[in-house]
Order: C-alpha cells, then structure tokens, then sequence
C-alpha cells in the first residue's frame, strides 16, 4: 500500500497526469478491498489453528487420562488435571499465534527492509537494527515472565487441587464442623496465589508497555531521518510518503513479534505440564495368562492371603494399611502380589482387571438412571439389577429409573456407599476387593448388609478391609493387621479370645461393653 501511494503521487500528482493518477488510484482501492478480504481471512484461520491446537491438546490429555484409569489419581492430582484441561490448553493454543501472524510478522519486516533499502539504505540499516534492540528490551523481560509464569502455574495447580479435595468432601467438613478451618486455610494460600500473580503482572505490564511503546519510538525515528532527507533533496515526497507508510506498517509486526514471544513464553510453561502428565508411564496390559481357574491371592508384604469362595476380613488401627493392601492385590502400581503363586504384575493387565474387581470407597458415580448406574459398563439386566441392590440393602435409593446425578449428588452418603457396592456385586467378579463398604451406614443396615453380602458371595472369593463387627463376623477369615502386617489370622471370635489388640480394636468400634461380652 504504501508503495502505491508513493506512486500515485509522483507519477499522477508530481507530474499532473489525471489518467495515472486514477490508475494508481485505483490499485490503492484494489489492494485495500484484498487487504480487508486477506484481514477476515487470517482471522478464521487464526481462530481454526488456535481452537485446533487447544482442542488436539485437549485430547490428547483425554486419551492418556483414559488410559491412565485408576492409576490417574494415584500419580497426579486432580487439581493439576483441572488446571491442565482448563488454563493450560487454551495457552498452548494462544501460543500457536506464532505459527501465523508471527511468521507474517517476520516476512514482513523483510519484505519492508527490502523496499526500504531500495528508497534508502540509511533508512533500512535503521529498520533492520530495530528487531535486536526490541530483543535486547525485551528479551530479559520475557525470561523473567517465565520463570515467575513457572512459579504461578506450580501454585495454580496445588490450589485447584485443594479446591477440588474441599468440594469432594464439603459434605463431611460440614458434618464435622471443619468447613471454616478448611476456607481460612483456601483463603490464605489464594491471597499467595493473588500476590504471586501480581508479581508475574508487573512483569508481564512492561511487556505490553514496551511492546506498544517502543515500535512508536521507533517509528518516529524512522520518520525523522526520512524527514531530514527530504527536506535536503534526497528523497521525493512520495518517496517520504512511502517511508511514513512503511514504517507505519511495521508498528504493527513489530508489535505482533513481542507479544508472540510473550504467549510463546507462557506457552512453553503449560506446555511443560502436559508434557509431563503425558509422559506418565501406561500400565503395561500384556503379560502371561492368568490362572486357569479361581486361585489364591497372597500379598507377601502384610502377610495377607485370600482364598477362593472365602469371604477374607482385613482389620487394622489404621485404615490405610488395609486400602494398601488392597491395591497389590489389585494390582495397582507396583506389587509382589502373587495369583495362584504367578506374579499379578506379569500376568496381563486386562486378564486381571477381568477377573478382580477393585471396589474403591470413593469410586466415582456418573449421571445416569439407577439400573445403568449399577450395571456400570454391561447391558442392564433388570434381574440382576434388582439382586444387586437388594443385596446392597440399597432399596431405598429409588426404583431402577431412580435418576443418579453425577457423584450421587441427590444420595445421602450412605446410599452412595450402597450403590457402589450394588455396582460392584453386580459384576460377579471372580474376586471382589472392598474398601470399608459399610462404613457410612448404620448398625441395623450395617448388619443387614453384612448377611446379604456374605450370601451374594457364596461360592466366589471377597477381601473386605473393615473395623465392622458386623462383617468381621461373618468373614472366614480375618487378618489382623499391625504397621501394615499380619500380626494374627483366625475367625472373629478366635481373634476376640487370643488377641487382646484386636479386642482393643473392636472395642473402640462397636463399644467397649458390647466387645467385652462377644469376648
């Protein structure tokens, strides 16, 4: 454009030539009319490869998150996936900027230098030294927004994570009175979060101050020179005129080169975190055949064996020691855990998962009628449905087109407990690992539970980590554990007579006089 104008005004103007004057007048027209098409163009392309880029990214966490399964929450916080899903994408995509209107800036800084050098090489040895200059301002600034962005991103992440954790469990912190602890401890580290984020946009606020200020220095030291050779001669008024417009149009790549580099800054910071999760390690899903039919599972780290048909208690002070337990059976991470004297970890992945079915206390419940709730990923089968959550004294929840909203938001945590447990027996695994699944409930349903589960199993093997007297009882085998470890194995009343620990134990479930009288 600015070329154009030069020429109109030297060849029509300069020399009164109405006929060129139109001419050149009317390619300005052209080339404005193909510059605003181009302008619309570049816009959806930009809005494409920016939405493409978040979106692709989006999906590729998807997929490994998939993948991941319960191994997931195991290796990365919630919060950080949060984070990831939400801020970090649309960054990357933001950054993609640089693969459009940034390679445009660069050609057209090129392309001006050239035109430039032709009208005046003083002029162009300016322009062309412009770029190193803004780098040198500049570049300092942009590594200091990464490391601070870097900082910030960490931080972002920990308190999404504490965010997630408190909304999981603000039903429970009501109930026990810890919801105003919980906020005042949110509150402090998001004012931390808030100062660190004022810090990295002091940084940024140069940036974008130097990235709209300096291309009008710039500008105008172009313009100055250009002047003072106009005014001796040296350059014709619409040469002057085409200086103006070429400089003119560099404010703008110039411009669009700094902020580029500062979404490329950010960038590279959410990028590392996607590169990170992932590269978390995949589960491997080959491996050797499993048993050909039911088997033991033996967990040489406690001591812990479970037999096939046989319902298996695990008791101990600390419920962790039992939930870990449960995972080297289930083979979740890593585990000597043996099936039928073959190592879990070398036996195929989807064989295992098959046949041993982990049923977690916090296992997630998605928005669905009741009957496909309980089916989980089977066809429902309004029978086996119905024993199901008979079975799980889960009657109460509704009818089978009972709606579940997403984490059994409209159930009572007793009746989630429930339904996952009825989703869990109806499966039929081979073996069924559980984690606390009455510890939600009442006695009079926590003894109802106890009895029907114990028939729902007959015949198929069960592990049950409890402190319920209730179930205890009704287990054919019990492992007490101490630190982690079998400390003593036998019926509950066996334990009750020989084991005062484990009498201590069930004392301070089921009351200290109820126990002494079992004793």
């Amino acid at each position: 454009m600015p070329y154009l104008l030069s020429q109109a005004i030297d060849r029509g103007l300069g020399q009164r030539r109405p006929e060129t004057l139109i001419a050149w007048t009317a390619a300005v027209l052209l080339a404005g009319v193909t510059s605003a098409g181009l302008g619309i163009m570049r816009h959806r392309s930009m809005t494409k490869l920016r939405l493409a880029a978040a979106l692709r990214t989006a999906d590729l966490v998807m997929t490994h998150a998939t993948r991941l399964g319960a191994a997931l929450p195991r290796r990365v916080t919630s919060g950080e996936v949060v984070t990831i899903g939400i801020a970090d994408v649309w960054t990357i995509g933001r950054a993609m900027n640089v693969g459009g209107v940034g390679v445009a800036s660069v050609l057209a800084y090129a392309v001006v230098a050239v035109l430039l050098f032709r009208t005046s090489p003083l002029l162009a040895v300016v322009v062309l030294a412009g770029v190193p200059v803004l780098a040198l301002a500049v570049g300092p600034l942009l590594a200091r927004v990464q490391a601070a962005g870097a900082r910030y991103r960490k931080r972002q992440g920990a308190l999404a994570a504490q965010l997630v954790d408190v909304v999981t469990g603000l039903r429970i912190l009501n109930g026990l009175g810890g919801k105003e602890g919980h906020l005042a401890r949110y509150r402090g580290n998001s004012a931390e979060l808030r100062d660190l984020g004022y810090r990295v946009g002091r940084v940024s606020s140069w940036v974008g101050a130097l990235g709209e200020g300096l291309p009008g220095v710039f500008l105008a030291v172009v313009i100055w020179l250009a002047a003072r050779q106009a005014a001796a001669g040296e350059l014709t008024a619409g040469e002057l005129v085409a200086v103006y417009g070429y400089t003119a149009v560099l404010v703008i790549p110039v411009n669009v080169m700094i902020f580029c580099g500062f979404d490329v800054t950010r960038g590279l910071v959410a990028a590392r975190h996607v590169v990170a999760f992932l590269g978390l390690p995949l589960e491997e899903t080959a491996g050797e055949p499993a048993p050909a039919g039911p088997a033991a599972l033996h967990d040489p780290v406690s001591g812990v064996s479970a037999g096939p048909g046989l319902l298996t208690a695990l008791a101990g002070a600390r419920p962790a020691d039992a939930a870990a337990v449960l995972e080297r059976l289930g083979r979740y991470g890593h585990t000597d855990a043996t099936w039928g004297g073959v190592r879990l970890d070398r036996i195929a992945r989807d064989e295992v998962r098959a046949r041993i079915l982990v049923a977690e206390h916090e296992a997630d419940l998605f928005a669905d009628p009741l009957r496909e709730v309980v089916a989980g990923r089977d066809t429902p089968r309004d029978e086996r449905v119905r024993e199901a959550i008979e079975s799980a004294v889960a009657h109460d929840v509704g009818g089978p087109d009972h709606p579940v909203e997403w984490g059994g938001r409209n159930l009572s945590g007793g009746q989630r407990q429930r339904v996952r447990l009825a989703r869990a027996l109806y499966q039929r695994p081979e073996m069924l690992l559980a984690a606390e699944p009455t510890s939600a409930v009442d006695a009079h349903t926590e003894a109802a539970i106890a009895g029907r589960l114990a028939a729902a199993r007959a015949g198929r093997g069960t592990v049950v980590a409890t402190t319920s007297p209730a179930l205890l009882d009704r287990a054919d085998v019990v492992h007490y554990l101490v630190d982690g470890r079998v400390a003593a194995t036998g019926s509950h009343r066996e334990l009750l007579s020989t084991v005062p620990g484990y009498v201590r134990l069930v004392a301070r479930v089921f009351g200290e006089d109820e126990a002494v009288d079992a004793a």
